[in-house]
């Protein structure tokens, strides 16, 4: 009924590479699959996205054997709506304490775990051919919990909040990180460096798999060596360089 190979990778301890695509194009996210990503985040936090384009774009996804993933935007309901359209994950930004983490388990698993409504006849579960329990159960087997690292509040508590069960991934965000430590000049920075370092050392700890950005082969490459085991990419740096590249000099 569900199946979500990226999640099966990070229990396997086995690295998968995506895109984050902010834009709506059912057609890119195709191309993703055929060239063989694991996944595609949908980025409705900083996208252009309504409800039916987000479905369209879970939709064609599917159809490339890409695993759907939804950055939700600071809405209660993003949540439960990227999920019923049939998202196969989530990507929280700004947890910064255990209760910002419990509430994001609370609202993508249904009960007794959580509070995710029960509406039998959405995209997730069939338009009601594959309700009822067997499928609540796969949801929440299935479903991938991300939560976004990336304040300053966020990596002092990153012990509580890699504890609350029900987060699968520690996600770095470097460029939201270093703006809210106040470096604007960059992630390089040696404060934010360190900061990054910190998660991986508690993430190893806490036996939870860490995920950040990369945007070309040899960072991911590198991330992969570090035990990094989910790095996508962005879609319109990745296009932006492919096409700088095609330009005379």
């Amino acid at each position: 009924m569900l199946h979500n190979k990226v999640k099966e990778n990070l229990k396997a301890g086995k690295a998968s590479v995506g895109m984050i695509i902010g834009i709506y194009s059912p057609s890119l996210v195709e191309m993703f699959g055929y060239a063989g990503y694991d996944f595609v985040i949908i980025d409705d936090e900083h996208g252009t996205y309504g409800a039916i384009e987000m479905e369209n774009m879970i939709r064609a996804a599917m159809l490339v054997d890409l695993v759907p993933i939804v950055r939700v935007d600071y809405n209660p309901s993003s949540i439960q709506k990227a999920l019923d359209r049939g998202a196969l994950g989530i990507q929280v930004p700004m947890v910064n304490t255990k209760e910002d983490a419990k509430r994001v388990v609370q609202r993508a698993k249904y009960p007794p775990m959580g509070t995710r409504g029960t509406a039998p006849m959405t995209r997730a579960a069939g338009y009601g051919y594959h309700a009822g329990k067997k499928f609540m159960d796969a949801s929440d087997e299935n479903i991938l919990i991300v939560a976004h690292i990336e304040t300053p509040q966020a990596v002092e508590n990153i012990d509580e909040i890699m504890g609350v069960e029900g987060i699968d991934l520690a996600f770095v965000g470097p460029y939201d990180l270093s703006v809210n430590m106040g470096h604007k000049e960059g992630i390089d920075h040696p404060d934010v460096q360190e900061a990054i370092e910190l998660v991986y050392k508690k993430a190893k700890l806490h036996n939870i798999p860490v995920g950040t950005v990369a945007n070309t082969k040899e960072d991911i490459e590198k991330l992969i060596e570090k035990g990094t085991l989910y790095i996508p990419a962005v879609a319109t740096e990745v296009m932006k360089r492919a096409f700088n590249g095609v330009l005379p000099d």
